[in-house]
């Protein structure tokens, strides 16, 4: 088989969707057809994985009880963080809308699978970490996916994962990797809302480089 050739249109137009990824938080409650969840799905069976276990699980929240009782972990996390932040940081704290969980249509769970059979052990006897980075992984293929249809994805991170965990029901082997919001974004705006806000900037990347 003759592999793609890549040219430097596509190139392109790959950099501006890596420029254009966003963490939404600010959703329109029209669906997202099932079909093209579906689809999104259906790419992060490409994502690397360490010895290709691919040791992701999506579970998608439609039930309306499984929805408040993430929410109310949020809340009660969410509180407590507003609490510890430092004065000067407090009200800006307080005004960034952290979560789109009363507004996005679409809602689901990353989880991973801690010793999956698939695999067989590959590459993780040293490293075992590498199977929640291959989750991430899988992740950040659907986040791109889902911007190239239009779609925003924001990830809900101010949460007690042992409380997500039963109010899912998922296998008690499980482990949280992020609660994930999905939908058609509000607005479009150019820059992310954190560095919007003031609440940080976007360093180059030689900042966070270091040679040897």
């Amino acid at each position: 088989m003759t592999p793609p050739v890549f040219d430097a249109a596509f190139r392109r137009q790959l950099q501006t969707l890596f420029a254009w990824r966003r963490d939404v938080r600010h959703f329109r409650p029209d669906p997202v057809p099932e079909e093209l969840l579906e689809r999104l799905l259906d790419a992060t069976a490409t994502a690397p994985s360490v010895g290709l276990s691919q040791p992701w699980r999506f579970v998608t929240v439609d039930k309306p009880a499984r929805r408040a009782a993430v929410r109310a972990s949020f809340l009660a996390c969410n509180t407590a963080a507003l609490a510890g932040q430092q004065s000067e940081r407090a009200a800006l704290y307080a005004r960034l809308k952290l979560e789109g969980l009363d507004q996005a249509p679409c809602q689901f769970a990353l989880c991973v699978e801690p010793d999956p059979a698939q695999g067989h052990g590959l590459g993780r006897a040293t490293m075992p970490e590498t199977v929640a980075y291959s989750a991430v992984m899988a992740l950040h293929t659907l986040w791109l996916a889902a911007r190239a249809e239009g779609l925003g994805l924001g990830w809900v991170s101010i949460l007690e994962p042992e409380a997500v965990l039963a109010a899912l029901d998922v296998p008690a082997s499980w482990r949280l990797v992020g609660y994930f919001c999905l939908g058609w974004p509000q607005q479009e705006e150019e820059r992310p809302e954190l560095e919007r806000e003031g609440w940080e900037h976007r360093r180059p990347a030689d900042a966070l480089r270091l040679r040897r």
